[in-house]
This record gives C-alpha cells, structure tokens and sequence, in this order.
C-alpha cells in the first residue's frame, strides 16, 4: 500500500472538531492499508492524525527536525521516527517518504509544506497525487485567491489542476488511491 503524507496543524488551541477530523483521516488511512506520513508532532492535529491511525491498527512514519523534538514535541510512538537537521531538510524527507499527499485545514506550517509539495510538482520534480480537503469551505478564501493569480496569468491553469479539492477525508483518500493504482 502506500505511504500517505498529512499535513495538518499542530496548534494545541484548536476547537475539537478539528482534532476530531484528524483523528478519523488517521484511522481512515489505517483502515484502508495505507501507512501515514506525518510531520513527527505529538500535538494538535499532526498528533492527533498519528493516534487515529494508530489506534486503527495503522503504521506511522514521523518526520521532525531536532529543533521541535528539543522543545519535547516529538511523537515518540511512531513506529518510525526521523530526525533532520532542519525544517527544509524535514520537508524534502517527508517528500521523499510519500507517495502521495493530504492536506487538512492547517496555519502557516501546513501552507509551508502544502506549498512545497504543489510547487515542485508543478516543476515536474514529482508526480505524487495531492489532495486538500476543504472541510466546512476552510480553504475556498485562498482557493478564490489562487484562481485570480491564474486569472492573470501569475499561475498556469496546469499548476492549478495538479492539487484535487474535496470535501471530506473519504474521498480524498479514494482520490488518491484513483491515482496511484
């Protein structure tokens, strides 16, 4: 099966329902075979997602720079734990480690790397499917920004047709498993 990235927040402010969704798109990847790659965080959503996979049976790959576990954030329970010397040294690991990428609501962490993934694919330096789930219209305030910079030719229709937008976690992983059989 494969190694599912998720990107999500790590903020430990977050109301419930949030966390909640994190913790079943954790468990729905376990569920479905698959093995989570997360951002190697204990809190908010980033551990939350790591429980919920974990908790159905799933296997869990973490990816953190020396710096976060310094501040005892790690996710000691993943199966597997790495650690990088940096957070761009972290961003190009968690690339390297997955087959395919999911983005949950998310601050400026989660746009960091949601950003990383979107542009190097957009520079064909890979062709991992990405899904963003836009939960409750999380995201349609910087989807309508994006579809005005595409509007005035700041980005190709082409980059923009690389990142899939659903609503729910159930189908972004049936997204993404279309795209990788």
């Amino acid at each position: 099966m494969a190694a599912i990235c998720v990107f999500c927040a790590s903020s430990r402010t977050l109301d419930q329902r949030w966390l909640d969704l994190a913790t079943e798109t954790g468990a729905e990847i376990a569920r479905r075979g698959h093995t989570l790659v997360s951002g190697g965080g204990c809190v908010g959503m980033m551990g939350a997602v790591a429980d919920g996979a974990r908790a159905a049976g799933g296997r869990t790959l973490g990816v953190i720079p020396q710096a976060l576990v310094d501040l005892e954030v790690a996710d000691l329970a993943s199966d597997e734990l790495l650690v990088t010397d940096s957070m761009a040294s972290r961003k190009t690991l968690m690339i390297d480690k997955s087959d395919a990428f999911l983005t949950l609501p998310g601050g400026l962490g989660t746009l960091d790397e949601l950003f990383e993934v979107w542009t190097t694919a957009t520079l064909a330096l890979h062709a991992k499917p990405m899904v963003l789930v836009d939960t409750d219209r999380f995201y349609r305030p910087l989807l309508d920004w994006l579809h005005g910079l595409a509007g005035q030719t700041f980005l190709k229709p082409a980059g923009l047709d690389l990142l899939t937008v659903v609503d729910s976690v159930p189908a972004a992983l049936t997204t993404l498993e279309s795209h990788l059989t």
